[in-house]
């Protein structure tokens, strides 16, 4: 009897301590540009100060993250995080942001989610732009002239 009371102690602390991890999804990086990074709030005092104009300008990634049912479109907060394309990755969310785990690593890199859509809306979408680009006239004119002095 003491043994069973003991295992099941055991698997219940187990379970504890993993379930603040949540489930993992996984995903695929099919995007990355450069933007501006997004303000990150600073706490109930900063609603009732003075607006803010010197803004420092810094960019930061913005993947598109496709998982099975929705896209993803993610910023890091700072310009040194960084997620290969056309890379698996697992990820989670967890108050509104998404927390990615590269390569079996045990740390996350934290990201914010700028905006969420579909899968089967964001494929229309995606669908109807590239029917939209190949009707439309190709110009041959492209290249610009260079001046040869």
């Amino acid at each position: 009897m003491k043994r069973i009371l003991i295992l099941i102690a055991l698997s219940s602390q187990q379970i504890i301590q993993a379930q603040p991890l949540g489930i993992y999804q996984h995903g695929t990086v099919v995007r990355m540009r450069t933007n501006d990074c997004l303000p990150t709030p600073h706490g109930f005092m900063a609603n009732f100060g003075a607006p803010q104009s010197a803004v420092i300008s810094d960019t930061c990634p913005e993947y598109t993250l496709v998982s099975d049912k929705v896209v993803y479109i993610i910023v890091g907060r700072s310009s040194n995080q960084l997620i290969p394309l056309a890379d698996d990755l697992e990820f989670r969310i967890q108050k509104s942001e998404l927390d990615v785990r590269l390569d079996d690593a045990k740390h996350e890199s934290k990201f914010t989610i700028k905006e969420m859509i579909l899968r089967s809306e964001w494929e229309q979408i995606r669908k109807h732009v590239i029917e939209q680009l190949d009707a439309s006239p190709h110009s041959t004119d492209i290249a610009p002239t260079r001046n040869r002095n």
